[in-house]
């Protein structure tokens, strides 16, 4: 039986963070995913890097200070997928005053030691900047944040763990777990072939996400626990609604917000919502009130209405909120709780309760010294100066090494040189070297055989909604091209296979 110092339960952003955090201080560290890597709660987030303006409203000055100071350490160890991001935010009559927002922004501006992003202006929405709203809308701010690949980020890090000595393990359900003394024994199932296998570690951490009191319950036997909330919240994706950069962000009469972003294949994301769900969070899907509330929010701004035939996709998913008893959903904290279990000379478990991904990095560090208290500690925090895989470069570089990919593989598109390097960083170069033929809408065979034997891609859902977002671009002919061209290289074809997308 293999034992590891370090069992991770969980292939989100939390689990993948912590597995890459220890694997680095010298830690071995196995990871668990039933899934997909980022198929949860990480990759249905609103793509974003930002400390959060609205939690100012509720006091929560250390963990916007902590996320704010994460973007610029995020963005110099990823500027691929990471990217600088100026946000509108139109002044309402009737709604929060204008000397409100700028005490709120100032704070905003000076709380996380911002170095690198501009801060704060007026702006003057009478131009270009608010010609998409209505006309009543004239004057605004405009502040920095920051936008993210959120399930690029994921992989990354387990690239990054795996390079450091992780085991990552796609694709397999932790089915139990018993407490040995000072070892955890735990039995995994691999679920395409139904193989299983027990493996031993000193310390286990349960970072499954809104599945994380299913896993308490389960396998570790807690028929009591109950310590998350489960909130949902789902996007809307709508044809192309303006033409220039910058994002909005939107009040609402009832307290909340909702952003409206450039996002991928001319189309722009609209959202979020905060609803409480219950049951299970793989079975999350936009209601039809949902729907209508984002239309209508929007609406309120935009001197065009919008109207649900123009929204292109629609996401929802569960975000594992601790539940602090908050009367209202879009009011329960996003800040993380950790909590260990487990007594002196035995081994120890590390359940991970709420956090986002801004402050993802933070978590892991916590995390570590929790580990480190039971297992000895192993060097000191490192991956706020570490890049992720292919972002070696510097955080104004991008447009260089776009130039770079264009001279070695000329064939490519403007559109799919700017995808890849946002993608890849400065592994869009190795990717180039050997493309192979085009799959549809620039995806090449040899970016889909990196997908598959470097970042856990294994059916069509994974590369394009996951490694990509090129589900907006495929038709279904081609979607069934691509299924068919994966289980060739696969020498397989599997239930998953045929059903993904």
């Amino acid at each position: 039986m293999r034992t590891f110092d370090v069992a991770v339960i969980g292939g989100g952003i939390n689990g993948c963070g912590i597995a890459r955090d220890a694997a680095g201080r010298g830690y071995s560290v196995s990871l668990t995913e039933q899934n997909d890597l980022g198929s949860g709660t990480s990759s249905w987030s609103t793509k974003l890097i930002h400390g959060g303006l609205r939690y100012l409203e509720h006091y929560e000055f250390r963990l916007v200070r902590e996320a704010l100071a994460e973007r610029e350490v995020l963005w110099g160890i990823a500027p691929h997928i990471v990217r600088p991001l100026r946000f509108v935010l139109p002044l309402h009559a009737g709604l929060r005053p204008a000397w409100l927002l700028r005490i709120g922004l100032f704070l905003y501006d000076h709380l996380g030691g911002r170095k690198r992003l501009p801060g704060t202006r007026p702006v003057d929405l009478s131009g270009p900047i608010g010609a998409p709203l209505k006309s009543e809308f004239r004057r605004g701010f405009e502040y920095s944040d920051a936008r993210v690949d959120d399930t690029r980020l994921v992989v990354l890090n387990a690239r990054d763990a795996e390079a450091r000595g992780a085991e990552i393990a796609v694709g397999t359900r932790v089915v139990s777990v018993r407490r040995e003394g000072d070892l955890w024994r735990i039995v995994r199932r691999e679920l395409r072939t139904g193989r299983e296998e027990e493996i031993a570690a000193r310390f286990l951490v349960n970072a499954a996400g809104p599945w994380v009191d299913r896993v308490i319950q389960g396998p570790l036997g807690r028929s009591e626990a109950k310590h998350v909330r489960l909130v949902q919240g789902s996007h809307i994706v709508m044809r192309k609604l303006y033409d220039h950069d910058r994002a909005f962000i939107f009040q609402n009469a009832d307290g909340r917000i909702i952003f409206a972003i450039p996002y991928a294949n001319d189309t722009t994301l609209v959202g979020t919502t905060d609803r409480d769900f219950s049951g299970d969070p793989a079975d999350a899907a936009i209601t039809e009130e949902e729907i209508a509330y984002l239309l209508s929010a929007a609406s309120e701004y935009f001197a065009t209405p919008l109207r649900r035939e123009d929204i292109v996709w629609t996401f929802s998913g569960v975000r594992p909120l601790y539940d602090d008893h908050a009367s209202a959903a879009q009011e329960a904290t996003r800040d993380y709780v950790l909590k260990t279990d487990g007594a002196a000379g035995e081994a120890a478990v590390l359940n991970i309760f709420g956090g986002k991904i801004t402050t993802y990095r933070k978590l892991a560090e916590d995390a570590l010294k929790e580990i480190g208290q039971r297992l000895g500690a192993r060097g000191r925090s490192w991956t706020g100066g570490a890049a992720l895989p292919g972002g070696d470069f510097a955080v104004d570089g991008v447009a260089e090494l776009e130039a770079r990919l264009a001279r070695t593989a000329p064939r490519l598109g403007a559109a799919t040189v700017q995808r890849m390097v946002a993608a890849y960083g400065t592994d869009a170069l190795r990717i180039a070297s050997n493309l192979g033929p085009d799959l549809g809408h620039g995806l090449h065979e040899g970016e889909l055989r990196w997908m598959m034997d470097r970042e856990w891609a294994r059916t069509a859902e994974d590369v394009l909604w996951r490694r990509s977002k090129l589900g907006l671009a495929f038709s279904p002919d081609e979607v069934a091209a691509l299924r068919a061209r994966i289980a060739s290289m696969t020498g397989r074809t599997d239930g998953a296979m045929a059903a993904a997308v």
